[in-house]
């Protein structure tokens, strides 16, 4: 089990600790050997907290003696940098934050540390959670484990990478823009995007240890190796958030099917202004014809009033806009303004609508997006699942971006089967379930023709997790999931 341990399933170690085939403190440095072997190439695990880890592993190991039980008790596992540990630096890999030093846990720390898991520390983000890489200017540069030339995804890109190459067996990211989604496609794991308000949103950046209701989109949630596994860290996470948990509890239902073949699985249909990279068609394409072998009801569709996903696309810019300049000082939110200013494409005059947004408009924007949460639940009326990329290509060559962006960032491009893209097209496949709040799991379907794993998405109904992770978790057993890259393995 020892020599096993690095790529066994979340679940399996546990169930090894129960038997006592293992202890708590001799898994635990499994996966501290393997971030000494490992993590001066990764770079994934940036802030470590391997004595106080220790600790919570003899308390484990103690607890289980005493016949006591939790749902990760002894398992090691790692929290994206900027969810809030006690006594840890939060950053975000914003230099200003760089001395900031916690002084409460997050929710999503305090229900893992209650459920019994062993925090090793910290993994690695990009500047204020924005980009698709995990490169900021005081950690530096994590790297994808199937090639070093390429981002690992972000902005839960360095939990990613350390899930991959076994240096942790769960990890909790977030996701407003595919952070948790691009990250597992990229280093072909699982994660999986909550409904919006299934889990606590807040315990995140330098911020006091208090919600804000009117910060929409982002949610936290897990990654892991394998689908079951998500469900498992899901289960621990879920509930209300801070302040709600007076009266309010949350009861997830089961999964609408038990067996594959009874999934009603739609396949979202191109779109025909946004490329996507060949081998990810092909990968959609041949899955659907899987599943449509297995007797699975498999057909194109899509929720009423996505369209060409363009008025869809700009909804979701704008508010993405609007919330994330919450977090940035008036000023530079006025220089934000300004460097917009120098896109004149129609998404980019989206952004610079929810950059300009006051009150009103704020508000509108909610009224708009109650009609997407709308056509989203009489689509889930017929249909089970929606499949869809993640992003609209495999792991890409490391960029280096500015920090703070700049008006010539913003024009940053991506070669996309065969032809230029500007980056920020990325935005669209996670934006589809974000705008209105949906679940959607990512999960892991092969690699390219260069061993760049695949990864796709499955969008379920609102508040319905269980539906697509156990879509996933089917489609796993079927036809198998997480393969560990070469060189880790």
């Amino acid at each position: 089990m020892k020599t096993l341990a690095p790529f066994a399933t979340a679940r399996d170690m546990l169930r090894a600790l129960g038997r006592r085939r293992i202890s708590a403190v001799e898994l635990l440095d499994v996966h501290l050997a393997r971030i000494e072997r490992h993590d001066a190439t990764l770079n994934a695990v940036v802030t470590r907290d391997f004595e106080r880890a220790h600790a919570q592993a003899r308390a484990a190991d103690a607890a289980r003696k005493r016949g006591k039980r939790g749902a990760l008790l002894g398992l090691p596992m790692t929290l994206k940098e900027s969810i809030n540990v006690a006594g840890l630096r939060t950053t975000c890999g914003v230099p200003e934050w760089s001395a900031f030093v916690s002084q409460h846990d997050a929710p999503a720390t305090a229900r893992v540390r209650a459920a019994g898991a062993v925090v090793m520390g910290k993994t690695n983000v990009p500047p204020l959670l924005a980009d698709w890489q995990s490169d900021n200017a005081i950690f530096g540069r994590t790297v994808n484990p199937w090639d070093e030339g390429r981002s690992p995804g972000g902005s839960s890109g360095g939990g990613a990478a350390a899930l991959a190459a076994g240096l942790c067996a769960l990890e909790v990211g977030s996701d407003i823009g595919g952070s948790i989604r691009v990250p597992a496609a990229f280093c072909g794991v699982y994660g999986h995007k909550p409904s919006e308000t299934a889990l606590p949103r807040s315990g995140q950046f330098p911020y006091p240890p208090a919600p804000n209701a009117a910060v929409a989109m982002g949610v936290q949630g897990p990654l892991a190796r394998s689908a079951d596994d998500l469900e498992l860290l899901l289960d621990v996470l879920a509930g209300p958030e801070v302040g709600e948990d007076v009266a309010w509890r949350l009861a997830l239902p089961a999964a609408r099917r038990t067996r594959l073949r009874d999934f009603r699985v739609a396949v979202l249909p191109p779109i025909d202004w946004l490329p996507v990279d060949g081998e990810i068609v092909a990968a959609l394409e041949r899955l659907a014809s899987q599943l449509g072998r297995a007797g699975v009801t498999v057909k194109p569709g899509k929720p009423e009033g996505l369209g060409d996903h363009r008025r869809h696309h700009a909804l979701y810019r704008s508010l993405l806009a609007a919330v994330t300049s919450a977090r940035v000082s008036e000023e530079e939110r006025r220089r934000r303004v300004e460097i917009w200013k120098t896109r004149e494409d129609e998404f980019g005059r989206a952004s610079l609508r929810g950059l300009q947004a006051g009150a009103a408009e704020y508000v509108g924007y909610f009224g708009q997006r109650e009609q997407a949460r709308a056509a989203w639940r009489a689509f889930f009326r017929e249909w089970d699942v929606l499949l869809a990329p993640n992003f609209n290509a495999p792991a890409f060559p490391h960029a280096p971006k500015p920090y703070p962006s700049d008006a010539k960032s913003l024009h940053d491009t991506l070669e996309v089967g065969g032809r230029t893209i500007l980056y920020d097209l990325g935005l669209v496949y996670p934006g589809i379930p974000t705008l209105a709040g949906q679940p959607a799991t990512a999960f892991p379907v092969g690699l390219t023709r260069a061993g760049l794993p695949i990864g796709l998405q499955a969008i379920g109904p609102y508040l319905e997790d269980r539906t697509p992770i156990r879509f996933a978790a089917l489609l796993e057993r079927e036809f198998g999931g997480f393969t560990p890259p070469p060189r880790f393995a």
